[in-house]
C-alpha cells in the first residue's frame, strides 16, 4: 500500500492522484485557483491585495545586514547613554593658554613632560568640567597613567600648567599638595588592596589617615561606600583581600577611593582583567558615581567597549599627543586611519 502511494504520488498530478482519507478525492471539484493567484477571492479583497503586490514590487524588500542592524542598535544605546548621563548641550571651554578655564574642574595646558631626556607627552591640553568622565585611551607606553600622576601632583610637567578647580598646582610644596589630593579618590590598578588589612580597615584607612571622625562615624561611612558599589558590609568588611574575587577587589578600591567623598575620581585601567560581566558591574558603578553623586572622572583604559559607555569625552594619545578629543560619537565617525585601526572596527 506504501509503495502504491508513493508512486502515485510521484506520477503526473502529484498529490491529485491521492485519495483523501474521506474515501478519495476528486480534483474536479477543486475551486478553480484564479490566474492572477487570488483565487475565489471577492473582487474587492482580490483588488487590495493585487495594489498590495504591486507596491511590494515598485519598493523591493532589501534585508538589514546584521552589520547594520548592530551599528543601528549600537547608536541607538549610545545616544540614550549620552541624554541619561552627559553634560547639558552648552558651549564647552576648551584648555586655553592664559590661564584656568572658566568652570574647568581638571586642566592640563601645554603640559610637556620627558625622562632623561626622552619626551613621553609633548603638548597636552584637555579639560574636565563638573560631572564629566574623560576617558584616556591609547596604546601601551604612550603616557596614559603618567596623565594621572600629573593629576594626583605625584609628578611635575617640565613645562606648562596642571589646575584643579582653578588652582595651578605645579608649584605646590608637599603639604599644600597634600590638601589638593583630599579632594581626589584613586583607584590603582589591580586595585592595590592592602594584603593584611581587612576590607573595613582598608576601606576607613584614608579616613583615619586624613580626617578626625571617630570610630563610629569610621564605620557607618565605610558600610555606606560599600553598599554604594553593592557589597554587603556584614558580609565582606571582616574578610582580606585574598578571600575575594577579582571584582570584590575591584569594587572594594572603589569603595576606598571615595570614602572622603571626593569631587575628582582617577582609574587607573580599572577593568582589566576581568570577565565581560564584572567588567559591565564596574563600568556601570563608575557611571552610577557621575549620575547620583555628580563627581569628575579620569579613566585611563584599554577597554574600548567600557570606554564608550562611561565616557563624555574620549582622548587619544598618540606618538605623545593627544590625537583626537571628542565623544564616542564623533571619535567613530572619524575616517583617520590610525582611529579606525585603534578602534578595530568596533
Amino acid at each position: 500500500m506504501a509503495d502504491e502511494l508513493r508512486d502515485a504520488a510521484m506520477a503526473p498530478g502529484g498529490r491529485d492522484n491521492l485519495p483523501d482519507r474521506a474515501g478519495g478525492r476528486d480534483p474536479s471539484r477543486r475551486p478553480e485557483r484564479a490566474r492572477d493567484g487570488y483565487g475565489d477571492l471577492s473582487p474587492e479583497r482580490a483588488g487590495a491585495a493585487a495594489r498590495r503586490r504591486e507596491d511590494r514590487e515598485e519598493i523591493p524588500f532589501r534585508r538589514t545586514t546584521d552589520a547594520e542592524h548592530h551599528e543601528s542598535r549600537t547608536s541607538s544605546i549610545r545616544a540614550a547613554i549620552r541624554r541619561e548621563i552627559g553634560p547639558a548641550d552648552v558651549d564647552r571651554p576648551e584648555a586655553a593658554d592664559d590661564g584656568p578655564a572658566p568652570g574647568a574642574v581638571i586642566e592640563l595646558e601645554r603640559v610637556y613632560l620627558g625622562f632623561d631626556g626622552r619626551p613621553i607627552l609633548e603638548d597636552i591640553s584637555f579639560l574636565a568640567q563638573q560631572g564629566e568622565t574623560i576617558v584616556v585611551v591609547g596604546e601601551s607606553g604612550t603616557g596614559k597613567s603618567t596623565a594621572l600622576k600629573l593629576i594626583l601632583r605625584l609628578l611635575v610637567p617640565d613645562s606648562g600648567r596642571v589646575y584643579i578647580d582653578g588652582q595651578d598646582i605645579t608649584g605646590l610644596t608637599f603639604n599644600e599638595a597634600l590638601r589638593v589630593r583630599q579632594k581626589m579618590g584613586m583607584v590603582f590598578q589591580g586595585a592595590a588592596l592592602f594584603d593584611s588589612m581587612s576590607v573595613y580597615e582598608n576601606v576607613a584607612y584614608p579616613l583615619r589617615e586624613h580626617t578626625d571622625l571617630d570610630e563610629e562615624e569610621i564605620e557607618a561611612r565605610v558600610r555606606e561606600k560599600l553598599e554604594f558599589v553593592d557589597l554587603d558590609p556584614d558580609r565582606v568588611m571582616n574578610q582580606l583581600p585574598s578571600e575575594l574575587s577579582g571584582g570584590m577587589k575591584k569594587r572594594v578600591g572603589i569603595a576606598r577611593g571615595m570614602a572622603n567623598n571626593p569631587e575628582i575620581m582617577l582609574y587607573d585601567e580599572p577593568t582589566s582583567g576581568l570577565d565581560p560581566l564584572t567588567t559591565g558591574t564596574i563600568t556601570r558603578l563608575i557611571m552610577k558615581l557621575q549620575r547620583e553623586l555628580g563627581v569628575t572622572s579620569v579613566v585611563v583604559s584599554h577597554d574600548i567597549r567600557s570606554a564608550f559607555r562611561m565616557a563624555s569625552f574620549i582622548a587619544l594619545l598618540a606618538d605623545r599627543r593627544i590625537t583626537f578629543f571628542g565623544t564616542p560619537e564623533e571619535m567613530t565617525a572619524r575616517d583617520d586611519p590610525y582611529i579606525r585601526n585603534f578602534l578595530g572596527g568596533f
